[in-house]
């Protein structure tokens, strides 16, 4: 089975968040059941090694406005499809937004010229591989079946997999014939979204299935609350909605041989874990003689992921005799209201305002709980990592959160399978009770020390989650 990947990010290479780490992972997960699997990627500048080592496969003589190639590169164990389109895709800094914070003015040309590529690709194929099925991801790969179906052929099936429904591509509808998209496709049953073009919304009503990143999330769209506007297609295309829950690189994050670690540990070796909570202590500026948990977040610093909810709660936390070191970035007011904490709670809460891969490791490694309060979750991965590295996950009952950590309520524990704490619904209290109640388990030293070991025996990788994909694809292609 060959498969096309579409997506706009991809790790190692360029990343903004989870949608990143599953293009890289999923490919290969699925090479090890018999797929070939390649990516096609934008060429952004952190790419141009790749496309110089790589092998000019096909081009495009005017891609929205200027010249574009299509290289083949093999990287990280993946094979690339590069879309070498400068005049798109040649920028500095982030890959969705200018230096001002905001999208680019042309991000319609530039993911709908991915798209169209992707389209000619899965059509006409590239230096003799042909698609049997393409995969587009998120609203930046939205419009490939909309151009497949202008062709008037056959096209292959496309699979729409849907990370995070709240980024839709919604752009004026002035823009479809720059696009070179067929006006006759704009209603509502295709490409229109209430009078605008939507990427994500074409992709939903055009593909022949959906997946979406955990069975809970998959559920939750159907709903007003969580489908943004989207749920009433997407209860027509229930029986062709799929959640599948996403995993993690087992490899890369494994605590027994993480580079990023102060010491390596194991089930055998958790006692080593301590070296690792001496080191992030240090690092934050935090006090050692604290007898609480230390709590972590690693996290963009938005209303989603509830975050505001944290800055209400620290002065519940800190009474608890416990502490926090917060990675991340994002609005500015929750930014500086971090910072402040920093300030008012020395030694107890420290706070690195960006993001450093490496020390994400160290924080997973070192920490007791990590907090991940979020108002909706697709999937999430951090909750996974924490899993992995016996730190366990404080998480608000939705998504993928809900699917993967198993609440420490009397049940769970007498059975001993708990793996973490859930609270629902996502307010302040709920979080403050979640967090006493996290300190009150900690300070049972033996129950903990169980919870821990069952985190880190969890299955957390790609394994499962590669041949559910599979089973959908195989759903779709004896049809055609």
């Amino acid at each position: 089975m060959n498969v096309l990947f579409v997506a706009s990010e991809c790790a190692p290479f360029v990343k903004t968040g989870g949608l990143a780490d599953v293009i890289g992972a999923v490919p290969k997960a699925l090479g090890s059941i018999g797929a070939q699997v390649k990516v096609m990627l934008p060429a952004y500048p952190a790419l141009a090694m790749h496309v110089a080592s790589g092998t000019e496969v096909g081009g495009f003589g005017d891609l929205f406005g200027g010249p574009a190639r299509l290289v083949a590169a093999e990287a990280d164990g993946l094979d690339l499809l590069l879309l070498d389109a400068p005049h798109l895709f040649d920028r500095p800094g982030n890959i969705y937004l200018d230096q001002n914070g905001k999208d680019w003015f042309d991000n319609h040309l530039r993911f709908g010229g991915l798209c169209f590529a992707a389209a000619q690709v899965a059509q006409h194929g590239a230096a003799g591989w042909r698609p049997d099925l393409v995969n587009a991801h998120d609203w930046q790969a939205g419009l490939v079946p909309a151009y497949l179906r202008q062709t008037g052929v056959t096209p292959p099936p496309v699979v729409m997999t849907i990370h995070n429904i709240a980024f839709q591509g919604l752009f004026p509808q002035d823009v479809l014939e720059v696009l070179r998209l067929d006006r006759r496709l704009f209603t509502p049953d295709a490409l229109e979204f209430y009078g605008q073009l939507g990427f994500l919304k074409s992709g939903l009503a055009l593909c022949d299935a959906i997946t979406t990143v955990s069975p809970t999330y998959a559920r939750e769209l159907l709903t007003p609350d969580f489908g943004m506007g989207l749920e009433g297609l997407l209860q027509e295309r229930q029986k062709d909605l799929t959640g599948i829950l996403n995993g993690i690189d087992v490899e890369i994050w494994n605590p027994e041989t993480d580079p990023h670690l102060a010491k390596p540990y194991g089930l055998r070796s958790l006692k080593s874990k301590a070296a690792n909570k001496t080191a992030l202590r240090k690092r934050f500026g935090l006090e050692a003689a604290v007898a609480g948990p230390l709590f972590c977040v690693i996290s963009r610093l938005t209303t989603q992921k509830g975050l505001d909810l944290l800055v209400d709660c620290l002065p519940d936390l800190v009474a608890e005799d416990a502490q926090l070191a917060l990675l991340g970035s994002g609005e500015g007011w929750m930014e500086q209201a971090f910072a402040e904490a920093a300030t008012r709670f020395p030694g107890r809460v420290g706070t690195i305002i960006g993001y450093d891969e490496p020390l994400s490791h160290l924080m997973q490694g070192g920490s007791d709980a990590i907090l991940i309060p979020s108002r909706f979750e697709p999937c999430g991965l951090t909750q996974l990592y924490g899993l992995r590295y016996g730190t366990l996950p404080v998480v608000a009952r939705t998504g993928g959160l809900a699917d993967t950590v198993i609440d420490a309520n009397e049940a769970a524990l007498t059975a001993n399978c708990a793996t973490g704490l859930q609270f629902a619904p996502a307010t302040a209290e709920r979080l403050r009770q979640a967090i006493v109640r996290t300190c009150a388990l900690y300070r049972d030293q033996k129950t903990w020390a169980g919870m821990m070991r069952r985190a880190m025996r969890h299955p957390v990788g790609w394994d499962g989650s590669a041949a559910a994909y599979a089973a959908v694809y195989d759903r779709l292609l004896p049809a055609r």
